[in-house]
């Protein structure tokens, strides 16, 4: 009997492992023809991501507009409506479709825009804050670089 229950808790295990593989590391991604991987989504959860990355775009143009406006209220404002708030309204159907790389890329921008907005608050140093946006971008390109949506029909 003993030998069972080994067998039944192996075979969890492993069942348990590929969702795992599945959900939470590999998503639903696959090569495009163009080099990068293509994050296989339905229409919803496209205009959803794409949703996200207009309001980063909005948000990093707010953000230099306060610096040369020197503004520093106005730069806070605007890192965070791209902060880690925002990332609750994602649709649980997109978090098991989505690589863990991307996911990674996208938590720690959102990390970044909320870092940015406290020290934009709290020490009103200008240039810091722009080392910070640069920074920043970087996720948004190696983002470009790496990925790109497409639509499955369901």
């Amino acid at each position: 009997m003993c030998t069972r229950c080994w067998i039944l808790a192996l075979v969890l295990s492993v069942i348990t492992g590929g969702m795992i593989f599945k959900f939470i590391i590999s998503g639903s991604v696959e090569p495009a023809s163009d080099g990068r991987m293509a994050l296989q989504v339905t229409a919803d959860e496209r205009d959803f991501v794409l949703a996200e990355m207009r309001t980063f775009l909005a948000s990093i143009q707010g953000i230099t507009q306060g610096l040369t406006t020197d503004e520093m209220d106005s730069v806070v404002e605007a890192a965070r409506r791209s902060g880690a708030a925002a990332q609750q309204t994602m649709p649980g159907s997109l978090v098991g479709k989505l690589p863990l790389e991307f996911k990674k890329l996208g938590f720690d921008t959102h990390r970044q825009f909320d870092q940015l907005a406290l020290d934009a608050e709290q020490l009103g140093d200008h240039a810091y804050t722009l080392k910070q946006l640069s920074e920043l971008i970087n996720n948004c390109v190696a983002c470009h670089a790496t990925y790109r949506i497409d639509v499955i029909v369901e």
